[in-house]
C-alpha cells in the first residue's frame, strides 16, 4: 500500500469532507478507504471521519495497492516534472499515448510504467502526431482528482502550432461545435449537431508566410485544435487530414505548457516542456 502525508490547511475540514467535497472521490473509493482504515494521524492514531479538524492537522493516508495493465517496455522518456502524486512527461510526435488493445506495446504509457509502475494512468491524451506534455497520475486517488480538475477546466493547457499566415485578427476565440465526419472514419468537422468546442488563439510571431500560434482550450474534443484552425482557414502545416500542406514529418502542433494548483500540496505549478520541436522559435 502506498503512503503519503497531507496537511489540513483550513479550519473545520473533516476527513469525510476532504475526500468527498474537496477531492470529490466516488462513493466506492471513499468506502474502500474507510473500510481499510486508510486515514490516520502520523503517529498511527485514529481519526474520526466526521470530526472537524483544526487547521494544520497532519494526516497519513495509505492507499490500496493498484496495478495498471500496461505492458512494461523500456524506451526513451523525458520526465519534465515528478512528485509522489503525478508525472508530467514529454511525448514525441509519432508515439501514441496508450495502446488501443490490452497487451499492446510501443506507446508512451508502456515506457512510463516500465520506469514508474505498478500504477500509472494518463489524465488526458494527445493525438499521435502531436508532441508535448502529458499529465500522468501515480495513484488512483490522484487520477480521480485530476480527472475532476480537467472536467472543471482547472488545468490550463497551452499549445503551439505553425500554420499558413497571416491571420486577419491577431487573437480571437473559435467557438464552433465539433462532430464526426460521416464520410471519413477518423476525421472530425465543425457541425451544428456536434459537441460544444471553444479554442482561444493568439498569433505569437509571423514570418516567411507562416504564423506561430498559441492556443488554449476550454474543451477537449477530439482533434479540436486541428479542426478549429482548419475551419478558420489556417490548417496546421503538415496536417494533411485537415488540408495542411505536407512538411516532411509530422504536423506542427505541440502541447507546450500545463498549469494548475496541485491538489495535494496546494502549490501552483506552471510546467513548460523543455523538449521543443525544431519549428518553434
Amino acid at each position: 500500500m502506498e503512503l503519503f502525508n497531507y496537511s489540513i490547511e483550513e479550519e473545520g475540514l473533516s476527513v469525510e469532507k476532504l475526500l468527498r467535497d474537496r477531492w470529490r472521490l466516488g462513493r466506492k473509493t471513499v468506502h474502500e478507504l474507510r473500510m481499510a482504515d486508510a486515514v490516520k494521524l502520523p503517529d498511527g492514531g485514529r481519526v474520526r471521519w466526521n470530526e472537524l479538524l483544526p487547521a494544520g492537522t497532519a494526516l497519513s493516508i495509505r492507499l490500496p495497492e493498484a496495478v495498471s495493465d500496461y505492458v512494461p517496455e523500456m524506451g526513451e522518456l523525458d520526465v519534465i516534472h515528478e512528485d509522489p502524486h503525478c508525472l508530467v512527461v514529454h511525448k514525441p510526435a509519432s508515439l501514441a499515448v496508450h495502446p488501443n488493445d490490452s497487451g499492446g506495446t510501443g506507446t508512451l504509457m508502456n515506457r512510463v510504467i516500465a520506469r514508474f509502475g505498478p500504477y500509472v494512468e494518463h489524465v488526458h491524451r494527445l493525438d499521435k502526431g502531436t508532441s508535448g506534455l502529458v499529465l500522468i497520475a501515480r495513484h488512483p486517488v490522484a487520477k480521480a482528482v485530476f480527472d475532476r480538475m480537467l472536467e472543471e477546466k482547472a488545468i490550463r493547457r497551452t499549445y503551439m502550432a505553425e500554420t499558413p499566415g497571416p491571420f486577419n485578427k491577431r487573437s480571437g476565440t473559435i467557438s464552433a461545435p465539433i462532430g464526426r465526419d460521416r464520410h471519413h472514419a477518423t476525421r472530425r468537422r465543425v457541425s451544428p449537431s456536434g459537441q460544444q468546442a471553444v479554442t482561444h488563439y493568439e498569433v505569437i510571431s509571423a514570418k516567411d508566410g507562416t504564423s506561430i500560434v498559441q492556443l488554449e482550450l476550454d474543451t477537449g474534443r477530439t482533434h479540436q485544435i486541428r479542426v478549429h484552425l482548419a475551419h478558420l482557414g489556417h490548417p496546421i502545416i503538415g496536417d494533411v487530414l485537415y488540408g495542411g500542406h505536407t512538411a516532411g514529418g509530422w504536423y506542427r502542433l505541440h502541447a507546450a505548457r500545463l498549469a494548475f494548483i496541485h491538489p495535494f500540496t496546494g502549490k501552483p505549478l506552471d510546467i513548460e516542456d523543455t523538449v521543443k520541436p525544431e519549428w518553434l522559435p
